[in-house]
């Protein structure tokens, strides 16, 4: 078996000392690789996890993703795992409590936000059945945007696509807030609707055999 030289992979590839090839962008810390590795790009319907990453990826805004991941756990104990029709229901008190919490990103405007969509995804479930049916109707549009080859070039000029900012414009149609063009674009790539392993990357076929079988919310 020929070892692969780490100078002949492509930009945005680091071979890891199991010998598996991965993007890049994980840095070497063990975390950020078990992330990409077991769930970034991982087809996910869940309710509370999708309701989860769009609101934490407003979170993230200005700060690194590596930033929000360490303080999931705390983000979780504190937003009631998400649950956003306990969230919704949040008042003054919840707020000043989280304002307080060194746990999380002390943020009142994106907390305010949280909470406010909270609410949102309420109505969103009531109007469409469930919030994975909404937001999984963005892949197909998707596919439109995708170049032929997913290298790190490629990823890296798709901070937002057209369904990313169609995807925004709609979300604050609804009411939805801190849901900019390049946050639905980085749920897209989170939550599995759109796959941007770079190819090469070990995970790339994995998750893209995922995606086959997955059964798109309805």
């Amino acid at each position: 078996m020929t070892k692969t030289n780490t100078s002949d992979l492509p930009r945005g590839l680091v071979l890891g000392e199991d010998g598996l090839v991965r993007c890049a962008w994980h840095g070497g810390k063990d975390d950020y690789r078990l992330y990409h590795d077991t769930e970034w790009g991982r087809p996910q319907d869940d309710e509370h996890r999708l309701f989860e990453k769009i609101c934490l990826e407003g979170f993230q805004s200005g700060l690194s993703w590596l930033t929000i991941l360490r303080k999931r756990d705390n983000f979780r104990a504190a937003f009631a795992d998400f649950d956003f029709e306990k969230v919704a229901k949040f008042g003054d008190d919840d707020i000043e409590r989280l304002v307080n919490d060194a746990g999380i990103i002390r943020h009142r405007g994106k907390i305010v936000s949280t909470i406010n969509n909270a609410n949102r995804a309420m109505e969103m479930v009531e109007a469409e059945g469930s919030l994975g049916a909404w937001f999984w109707s963005f892949a197909e549009p998707a596919k439109a945007d995708r170049p032929e080859k997913i290298t790190w070039d490629a990823v890296m000029a798709m901070a937002t696509t057209p369904t990313s900012t169609e995807m925004s414009k709609q979300l604050k149609k609804r009411g939805w807030s801190f849901v900019g063009p390049t946050t639905c674009y980085a749920f897209m790539q989170a939550m599995g609707i759109v796959n941007d392993h770079v190819e090469g990357c070990a995970f790339r076929e994995k998750t893209q055999a995922e995606l086959d079988a997955f059964t798109v919310p309805g």
